[in-house]
């Protein structure tokens, strides 16, 4: 947007003050995100069996708090963990409210989100799922409730119930461009008790911008996660070389936002 007003200005299309004032009163904002990683992870899940994934997104946002998005992701289990004749990608479809609570460092999210799994299912369990959520923030630090209101979830049956504990935290270090991270989670599936788990992860990330202004938006980090999944329920089996989903792992990735 800066580089348009700029451009604008340049040509004499518009005024400085008249853009400038535009600019600031509009009440609605568009952002985009695009990243590659080593390895999709989703709460200590692996959702791509290891291999590389290319995701991004698309969010819109209002002065009000309240926001729309769309994120996706190729992803690998849906074949191989899940037994789809086809499918490999994830859309995920979302909304809600956020803000902040005034005179406080306190912050809160209620929102949905739907996830969707297109393909040919072959007689699986749809793998489709919807979760409702709810987070209260303070500085750094999250906490976070999901719940699952779909019959099947993430590919289970008769799962509606099942919920997600999220702990995390995001601490920037001092102005380096450095953010350091920590998560703990916690999986119940309801009806479906083989498959729950913990998950914990650490992470480290740099706002590339702080080297050079070419470089601003761009993100690069490294993450090491790990889960007290059961093997036997997390493990694909309709591959030539199954793997498990839940082992730890140490992955890199590099983003840019828009």
């Amino acid at each position: 947007m800066k580089k348009l007003a700029y451009a604008l200005v340049l040509t004499g299309l518009v005024a400085v003050p008249t853009f400038a004032m535009a600019a600031e009163e509009s009440p609605h904002s568009l952002s985009a995100n695009v990243s590659l990683t080593s390895d999709y992870l989703f709460r200590g899940i692996s959702q791509t069996g290891g291999d590389p994934a290319i995701q991004g997104g698309l969010d819109y946002s209002h002065s009000s708090g309240f926001y729309l998005g769309t994120w996706g992701s190729n992803v690998g289990w849906i074949e191989d963990f899940q037994g789809y004749d086809r499918g490999n990608m994830e859309i995920d479809v979302y909304g809600g409210f956020r803000n902040g609570i005034a005179n406080t460092d306190f912050t809160y999210d209620l929102g949905a989100i739907q996830y969707y799994y297109p393909g040919d299912k072959n007689g699986a369990v749809n793998a489709d799922t919807t979760e409702v959520y709810g987070a209260v923030g303070w500085k750094w630090f999250t906490a976070k409730y999901s719940y699952y209101v779909s019959d099947e979830v993430f590919g289970f049956a008769n799962a509606d119930g099942s919920d997600y504990w999220d702990l995390s935290a995001s601490v920037p270090i001092g102005e380096t461009g450095l953010t350091a991270g920590a998560h703990w989670g916690t999986f119940s599936f309801d009806n479906n008790s083989a498959q729950d788990y913990d998950d914990w992860k650490v992470s480290l990330a740099y706002d590339m911008g702080k080297l050079t202004n070419v470089a601003e938006g761009v993100t690069v980090g490294v993450m090491y996660t790990d889960t007290n999944a059961d093997k036997a329920a997390w493990t694909e089996t309709l591959t030539a070389n199954p793997k498990f989903l839940g082992k730890s792992a140490t992955t890199v990735w590099v983003s840019k936002a828009f």
